[in-house]
């Protein structure tokens, strides 16, 4: 489990960590904030597309052959990263970067979907979510240390070492999953053929994209809060952390309490109730935000619900949409990713497009997200009760 949970925290740490660095990032390279956020763009594009690529790898040749390309891609692109000359380069190696990290993703919930069925799925991811939600609240504090003490740069060495530790406890510890049945075809023309039928599917699409747009908004938030709580607010780089890992917690409290609601309800309808108060969330944080009532107090109240929120939808929407998949899990689980990093890659270029001067762009992106989260459980899956 504990492996599971460090494969899934790939793409938190890989982004967590080097955020206090960001305005640093852009006053060395003489670039905008705007350009800064992109390299965090850029790598959730990777995401989604390298996601798409290993799922139908996964269920071809197995959950372990598609990890180990991945972590060593994620591994040199590290290391790149690094030694990076400018913005540019940068934001090409964080994009494969995040394309050779987000194997972990993919093949950590196709192996939980290999084990167990959606009512204990939704109860294991909410377990991982509290392995994985360590990240958030340990790498931007961490990262923000390593920024005073050794460099932005040192901050991607730290990654890569992560991944080399990874991936020598993946090649010792982690069994091969992938069911020994399996009749999945190689090649372009069959996964595309399998994400066609996966895109026809109304509950796997309306899943998909509540879980996504809901987690879009924690994106947008994580985009957008280091200009917010850096800049506009003032708080020490190094003390960012602090700030981060205080409303991680909420997400942490969220998905553990999951797993006690389970026991009692069904996923779909803990998933609903949870959509309604993204929703409710997301527009006192617009509110706030415009106003400017309480300060970065008042904003951080809201925040911390939304984050709190998610995990509930995290969890429920990932084991409903994965429920009835199959010998496809791996292919499911990619568009699972793809679908949601894509809808990520939009929110977090929304924050950057609609300017940094104040909380609104951001808390606008947020709130707009926990709507079409809501809209998209209500109209592919089924109306409220």
């Amino acid at each position: 489990m504990l492996l599971l949970g460090a494969l899934i925290a790939f793409a938190p740490m890989s982004i967590d960590m080097y955020l206090p660095s960001l305005p640093t990032i852009a006053a060395e390279f003489g670039v905008t904030a705007s350009a800064a956020q992109f390299t965090l763009s850029s790598f959730f594009i990777g995401l989604a597309i390298g996601q798409a690529i290993h799922g139908p790898l996964a269920d071809r040749y197995g959950r372990k052959p598609p990890l180990y390309a991945g972590l060593v891609l994620y591994i040199v692109a590290s290391v790149g990263c690094a030694l990076t000359p400018n913005i540019a380069a940068l934001t090409v190696l964080r994009f494969i970067q995040a394309v050779g990290g987000c194997a972990g993703v993919v093949i950590a919930r196709a192996i939980v979907r290999d084990r167990c069925d959606a009512q204990a799925s939704a109860r294991i991811y909410s377990l991982l979510m509290l392995i994985m939600g360590l990240a958030p609240i340990l790498a931007p504090f961490i990262g923000g240390w390593i920024l005073a003490l050794a460099g932005w740069r040192a901050i991607f060495g730290t990654l890569a070492l992560f991944g080399c530790a990874v991936l020598l406890a993946v090649w010792r510890y982690l069994p091969e999953t992938r069911p020994a049945d399996s009749d999945a075809s190689a090649g372009v023309g069959p996964a595309l053929r399998v994400y066609g039928e996966l895109l026809r599917d109304r509950r796997f699409l309306g899943y998909t994209l509540s879980g996504g747009f809901a987690a879009a908004g924690m994106f947008a938030y994580i985009t957008g809060s280091p200009q917010v709580f850096i800049t506009l607010y003032g708080v020490p780089a190094q003390n960012y952390g602090w700030l981060f890992g205080l409303n991680a917690l909420g997400l942490i409290a969220g998905s553990q309490y999951n797993r006690r609601l389970l026991l009692r309800h069904s996923a779909d309808a803990i998933l609903r109730r949870a959509n309604r108060a993204t929703v409710i969330l997301g527009l006192a944080l617009v509110a706030i935000a415009a106003s400017g009532w309480g300060g970065l107090p008042g904003l951080l109240v809201p925040l911390f619900g939304y984050l709190a929120a998610l995990g509930f939808t995290g969890p429920n929407a990932v084991a409903n949409a994965l429920a009835h998949q199959g010998m496809r899990a791996g292919s499911a689980s990619a568009l699972i990713g793809a679908l949601q990093f894509g809808t990520a890659t939009l929110s977090s270029a929304m924050v950057g497009l609609l300017g940094s001067e104040s909380a609104l762009p951001m808390a606008a992106v947020i709130a707009g997200c926990g709507l079409l989260a809501y809209g998209a459980h209500r109209l592919l899956v089924g109306n409220d009760p």
